[in-house]
């Protein structure tokens, strides 16, 4: 199959950018889009033009970094999956295609599709976690959880932190994101003891990074490749007033 690219270059996160269109020919259907992007850069080199730049690792939908805006959707079509698992029989021969990169001022581009998403691991460092003694690896059965809990917990904690809750989001908002770090925790016995001051220190955070309210559209439980629901936003929301109450 024969397809047209619409790529977003930017050489720096001064430069203004623009769209510039590539001619992608005999793309095997079996190919990811990833692997696409591989093979264009391939011909960009043999011609000696600059690559297009942009993030990837994994390629099995694991480490989230592979995230980009295609035909105006966070990961491209289909649901439950992100950029490296979206494949080209998804697209049609001689489809035009617009790829661009998550669009957020918390998210400043760096050079063409890659973002700067480290405004993420600010609000993880500022209570994504839990404090404990470190030791040797208690029984499983020492902690009783129960089977609803651990499998809500599992949900939100599948969180991939791929940012496309946030390009999906007209007001480019971070809460889905942030509820599932705040969820995952908040539901199990070792998180409770910093319930309170976890949900504080990560929302106040969450709007120190820029990002905005959430806008009640559902679009990033739509676009979230790992399918996480937004009652983990209404739970944080219970936990940010609960913090609130108890801080008072």
């Amino acid at each position: 199959m024969n397809i047209t690219l619409k790529v977003w270059r930017q050489r720096n996160p001064n430069d203004t950018g623009r769209l510039v269109t590539y001619e992608a020919k005999n793309v095997s259907t079996h190919m990811s889009f990833l692997e696409m992007l591989d093979v264009v850069n391939n011909d960009l080199v043999k011609k000696g033009e600059d690559p297009i730049a942009f993030d990837h690792d994994c390629r099995e939908g694991i480490c989230g970094s592979c995230g980009l805006m295609i035909n105006g959707r966070a990961h491209g079509p289909g649901r439950g999956i992100a950029t490296c698992q979206l494949h080209m029989r998804g697209f049609k021969d001689g489809e035009v295609i617009v790829v661009e990169p998550w669009r957020a001022n918390a998210f400043p581009i760096i050079k063409d599709l890659v973002v700067d998403r480290t405004a993420f691991e600010r609000i993880m460092q500022a209570g994504g976690y839990t404090s404990a003694k470190t030791g040797g690896v208690p029984d499983g059965n020492a902690v009783l959880v129960p089977k609803p809990v651990a499998e809500d917990a599992m949900d939100a904690a599948s969180c991939i932190g791929c940012g496309a809750c946030v390009a999906a989001c007209p007001n480019s908002s971070a809460m889905l994101f942030v509820a599932a770090k705040v969820s995952q925790l908040a539901l199990l016995p070792q998180g409770k003891a910093e319930r309170t001051q976890r949900v504080l220190a990560m929302v106040d955070q969450m709007d120190k990074e820029g990002f905005g309210n959430c806008s009640n559209n559902y679009a990033c439980e739509a676009e979230c490749p790992k399918e996480i629901k937004v009652t983990h936003i209404a739970r944080m929301n219970r936990e940010y007033l609960r913090a609130n109450l108890v801080e008072k």
